[in-house]
């Protein structure tokens, strides 16, 4: 691959680098197929993780994080996304449910719960999906009543990322049926509140060391002082957090398209065919090199919103097409590099089989290919009025 220095990451970010591949390659790596096969990763990773600083690292001092930015928090993306690892949930834990107690949190909330989300005593998941609202956000029907200083929550979500081993799951709930996006509120609901169950872990084809899990909110009460922000504020956080959600799933997917077209130049240099290289052959040129140039082009862009979202002026519809564009390209990269593998890249223990596998998902999770399409169509007439 054809590599240009880097300018929207410092000297502080390649020291750290180094320090979060040495984790990655000593302490998650060797474990990785074992947890694939367990469905999990074990606690005490989280908790290693936290000790190594990987974990939250945009947390500010004052409540027990290291008081990094965005930059730090994308290393550990990448090196995640490099190593090729289907698990751990580090990134929901960090990139999401971490930034929406820093940014709308009480300062009590970010005392009780930030310290032990940096360590990893505690983890975290959010809780936006049901089995019939997935994308439309709007269509939830998990509910929460006000019960003097309570709410009483009844509902259920699916496809919950971290959701066996999360202790803290900031929930999406209808507080207001009658208001619409108006009506939703975040609240965060501890797992050991009565009435808070987990379903199974969930088998899927791919992220398989990713625990998975339904939730059921049987009459949960939890205390309104568990609601972040205002009551039916919740819509309006998931939009605004939903942005940063977008640009990392561009930013892993870049990571993994540049990974698998290496993996590739490396293969099809050893393989033969028909008595030379596949290598050799003028159509594994011109797919890599077709492949090799957008990739490029999706360094580009995600570099260039890494920098917006480092100064606060990250745009919602950027990270959209970010999104849309990445993801693509991600799964565009791994199918055609898998058929350049022949039969090798069909078997499941090869790298880049379970890359495949795991990047299906991409266009699906954090709103899929078809919404991000949606909201890019609806900015681009608005602005042609």
């Amino acid at each position: 691959m054809l590599e240009r220095p880097r300018t929207v990451l410092g000297q502080e970010h390649a020291i750290f680098r180094a320090s979060v591949r040495r984790f990655v390659e000593t302490e998650l790596v060797p474990h990785a197929m074992a947890w694939e096969e367990a469905g999990i990763v074990p606690r005490e990773a989280w908790r290693k993780a936290g000790e190594a600083g990987l974990l939250c690292c945009d947390v500010a001092p004052d409540h027990g994080g290291p008081g990094g930015d965005f930059g730090h928090c994308t290393v550990v993306t990448e090196e995640l996304a490099r190593a090729n690892l289907s698990g751990p949930g580090f990134v929901v834990h960090s990139d999401m449910v971490a930034t929406y107690i820093a940014k709308f949190g009480s300062d009590d909330q970010k005392r009780r719960w930030l310290p032990g989300m940096v360590d990893g005593s505690l983890i975290g998941a959010i809780a936006m999906t049901e089995p019939d609202a997935g994308s439309d956000l709007k269509g939830m029907r998990t509910r929460a009543v006000t019960d003097g200083d309570h709410y009483v929550i009844r509902g259920q979500k699916t496809y919950i990322s971290n959701g066996q081993n999360a202790d803290l799951i900031v929930t999406a709930c209808k507080t207001d049926t009658t208001a619409g996006a108006h009506g939703v509120s975040l609240i965060v609901v501890e797992a050991t509140a009565p009435g808070f169950r987990r379903g199974r872990n969930l088998a899927k084809i791919g992220m398989k060391a990713q625990d998975t899990s339904e939730l059921f909110y049987d009459d949960v009460r939890v205390s309104v002082a568990n609601r972040l922000g205002a009551e039916g504020q919740g819509f309006g956080m998931l939009m605004t957090n939903l942005a940063r959600e977008r640009l990392v799933q561009a930013i892993r997917g870049t990571v993994l398209a540049e990974e698998a077209i290496g993996w590739t130049i490396a293969h099809t240099r050893e393989r033969k065919a028909f008595g030379r290289t596949i290598a050799d052959f003028q159509n594994t040129r011109f797919v890599l090199a077709e492949l090799a140039a957008k990739t490029a082009a999706a360094r580009a862009m995600t570099d260039g919103l890494i920098a917006l979202q480092m100064d606060g002026t990250l745009d919602p519809v950027e990270a959209g097409m970010a999104k849309l564009f990445c993801t693509d390209l991600q799964c565009e990269v791994l199918d055609r590099c898998l058929q350049l593998f022949g039969g090798t890249g069909y078997m499941a223990e090869t790298p880049i089989a379970r890359a495949w596998t795991d990047a299906r998902v991409t266009r699906i999770a954090g709103g899929a290919a078809e919404l991000m399409k949606e909201i890019i169509g609806r900015r681009l007439f608005q602005d042609a009025r």
